[in-house]
Formats: C-alpha cells, structure tokens, sequence
C-alpha cells in the first residue's frame, strides 16, 4: 500500500512543513495556511511546491509517488541547497505567475475567492 499521493502538491499539506526551516519560511508556510485554498497566495505557495517537488513528473511507478506527497515535500524543503530568501523569492515569482494567469483569463477563479494585488 503506497502512501497518499496526490497528482500536484495538495495545500493541506503545508502546515508539516513549516518546522523545516527557518523563521521566513516559517511565517511565509503560517501566511498562506491561514487563506482559503483559493486564494492567489495560497495558489502561489502551491505552484511553487509542484514546480519544486517536480510534480509534473510524477507518476504511479515513480519512486516519488511510492513515497508519498508529504514525504517528497519534506525531503525537497529539507535538502534545498539555497537559503530561505531563495525559497521566497520563488515564491514570489510564483505569486507573479499567479496574478499574470488571473489578469489573462487563463485562471479562473471562484467568485468568492479573494483577487487582490500585492501592497
């Protein structure tokens, strides 16, 4: 029986990972925890764990997915080679992304979800 393992890095997941660094990643895993799944920021903190975990590529045979989604995210935030300012600046880039996506239509939101631009 394989671990739970999901096509693309589930948000659910994030409050796990929030110990495995330092005080940014901390605040930044406890930031996007306390909004809605759909919210641009949270959708961006997600885009940016598939692009990390390589989700894209993962598959019923592959060794990742035998492991797990918990235990891929663990291991790929854990043995990151850069600095937590790495880690936010993709972040960042994938809040960019995000808010690109939206303005272009090419990512529709609920009507309730929360579309804001940064401060």
């Amino acid at each position: 029986m394989y671990p739970t393992a999901e096509i693309l890095f589930p948000l659910h997941l994030a409050p796990k990972l929030k110990e495995l660094r330092g005080p940014k990643w901390k605040e930044l895993v406890e930031y996007v925890t306390s909004l809605p799944e759909t919210h641009p920021d949270a959708l961006a903190f997600a885009l940016m764990m598939i692009r990390l975990n390589e989700c894209l590529n993962c598959h019923r045979q592959s060794f990742k997915y035998q492991r797990g989604c918990l235990m891929c995210s663990t291991q790929n935030i854990i043995h990151f080679k850069g600095t937590d300012e790495d880690l936010l600046r993709r972040y960042k880039r994938a809040q960019r992304d995000i808010r690109r996506f939206i303005r272009q239509g090419k990512l529709k939101l609920p009507e309730d979800a929360p579309v804001q631009e940064p401060a």
